[in-house]
C-alpha cells in the first residue's frame, strides 16, 4: 500500500502511526516525527509519542532547520556524517502552514529525488490532517501552548484558518492574542470566478463579542451561500445583529468581492477596517466612503464601491477595534503606525507580512492586550498586466455605484 493510501485509511488520531509504518517499509525511515506550529505562530511543537532517539523538544519559527522550512516552505536535506540523514519538510495545504515533518533516513537512501518524493506526502499528511481535526482532538491538543478562553475557543473554531491560495491570489492572516481574543471576524470564499473577503473589527473583549462576531459570520455565510450579492449579504447581517442586540453590539466591516478574471472589485465599507494597497514600493491608505456598521441600526441601506486591482498589488487590511492610542500614537498622525509597520515589512513574503504587522502594532511579542488582526493579499491575477499597470501594478478606486 502506498503512503497516501495508509493515509486515507488510518483512524484520525493514529495517521503519525500509519505514516511511520508506511515510511519505514518504503524509505526505511528510523523515525517520523510532526511538528505543528501553535495558536500563536511562536513555537513548533512535536505530535506525541516521539519517535526520534534524542526525543523532539519544541521548536521556535524563528530558529533552526524546522523554523527554517516553516518559514521558507521549502524542504531542506541535512546529511550529517554520520549513517543517518535528516529530512524536514514543509506540512501545507493551500498556502495554510501546518507545522513541518522531520523524517531520519539511512543517508544512502538520502537524495534530492527521496527529497521530493516525501514533500508530496508531506502535502498528503496535510489533507490528512486537515479531516482528522473534525475526528480528534488530539492535534488541537498538540497546537496549545497554554488553554484557550472559551471566547478563543470559538473564534478557532468559527475561522477560515490563517491562509488561503489559488492562481490569482495568496492570503495570510494573522491575530493576537491568539488564545484570548474571540472578537475577531475573518472569512474568505473563492470560486472560480470571484473571491469574497470579509475582515471585521473585533467587537470588544471575551465571550460576548465572540458571540456577536459568530452571529454576524454565520448570517455571512447563509446569505453568501444562497448566492446573495454583497450589498445583500451586508444588509441580512445588520438585519441579524440588530434584531438580536439593537444596536449594543455593531461590527465595523468590509466586504470585498474580487473578479478572479478581471481584478475588478466590489467593496462594501460598513464602518470598515482600515484598507491599505502596496504598489512600486509606495504604501498608502485606501480611503473608501464608509457606512454605518452592521447592527447599529435598524434596515440600513448599504451602497457598493468599485476598485481596481492590477497584477502585482498587495493589499493589507488592518483591524485593530476601538483601541486607545498609545502615549507615542496620540503624538502622530492615526495612520502613522500603521503606515510605519508596512513600509517596514514591504519587501517580505506575503506569508510573513500579518504576524510582523500585528507584533508591531503591539508593540512587543508580549506587548499590549489590544486584539489586532492583520490580513494580507498578494494579487497575481490570471491575464497579463495591461500596458502602463507597472511592475507591482496597482489599485485604482472609482466612483461609488448606487446599490
Amino acid at each position: 500500500m502506498t503512503v497516501e493510501g495508509a493515509l486515507r485509511g488510518a483512524a484520525p488520531h493514529l495517521l503519525l502511526d500509519s505514516l511511520r509504518t508506511s515510511l519505514a517499509q518504503q524509505y526505511a525511515a528510523t523515525s517520523a516525527d510532526l511538528l505543528l506550529v501553535d495558536y500563536g505562530c511562536t513555537t513548533l511543537r512535536p505530535v506525541e509519542p516521539v519517535q526520534a532517539p534524542a526525543g523532539m523538544p519544541h521548536t521556535p519559527v524563528d530558529a533552526g532547520p524546522a523554523g527554517r522550512v516553516f518559514r521558507t516552505q521549502q524542504p531542506y536535506l541535512f546529511r550529517d556524517v554520520g549513517p543517518t540523514a535528516t529530512v524536514y519538510l514543509p506540512v501545507t495545504v493551500r498556502g495554510d502552514r501546518f507545522g513541518v515533518l522531520v523524517v531520519v533516513l539511512p543517508a544512502d537512501r538520502s537524495s534530492p529525488v527521496t527529497t521530493a518524493s516525501l514533500a508530496r506526502v508531506a502535502e498528503t499528511l496535510g489533507h490528512a490532517l486537515r479531516v482528522a481535526d473534525r475526528h480528534t482532538d488530539l492535534y488541537r491538543r498538540t497546537r496549545r501552548t497554554h488553554a484557550l478562553s472559551v471566547a478563543g475557543e470559538m473564534q478557532w473554531d468559527t475561522l477560515p484558518g490563517r491562509a488561503s491560495s489559488g492562481p490569482a491570489f495568496d492570503l495570510h492572516a494573522h491575530w493576537e492574542p491568539a488564545y484570548t481574543s474571540g472578537g475577531h471576524l475573518l472569512d474568505w470564499s473563492a470560486t472560480e470566478r470571484d473571491l469574497v473577503i470579509v475582515v471585521a473589527d473585533g467587537a470588544g473583549p471575551g465571550t460576548p463579542a465572540a458571540l456577536a462576531s459568530t452571529l454576524a459570520l454565520m448570517a455571512l455565510r447563509n446569505a453568501r451561500r444562497a448566492g446573495l450579492d454583497l450589498v445583500t449579504q451586508a444588509s441580512l447581517t445588520d438585519q441579524a445583529l440588530y434584531g438580536q442586540y439593537h444596536g449594543r453590539h455593531p461590527l465595523s466591516a468590509l466586504l470585498l468581492r474580487i473578479d478572479l478574471a478581471t481584478g475588478e472589485a466590489e467593496v462594501v465599507d460598513a464602518g470598515s477596517p482600515a484598507l491599505w494597497r502596496l504598489r512600486r514600493g509606495a504604501t498608502e491608505r485606501i480611503h473608501l466612503d464608509r457606512q454605518l456598521p452592521l447592527g447599529m441600526f435598524e434596515d440600513t441601506v448599504y451602497a457598493p464601491q468599485r476598485l481596481r486591482l492590477l497584477r502585482g498589488d498587495r493589499l493589507v487590511f488592518v483591524a485593530r477595534g476601538a483601541s486607545e492610542p498609545t502615549t507615542a500614537e496620540r503624538h502622530e498622525a492615526p495612520d502613522g503606525p500603521v503606515a510605519r509597520a508596512l513600509a517596514a515589512v514591504r519587501r517580505r513574503k506575503g506569508a510573513d507580512v500579518p504576524r510582523a504587522v500585528v507584533r508591531a502594532l503591539r508593540g512587543t511579542p508580549r506587548g499590549a492586550s489590544d486584539a489586532v488582526l492583520v490580513l494580507c493579499l498578494d494579487w497575481r491575477g490570471h491575464r497579463a498586466g495591461t500596458p502602463g499597470e507597472g511592475r507591482h501594478g496597482g489599485l485604482a478606486p472609482t466612483a461609488p455605484t448606487s446599490p
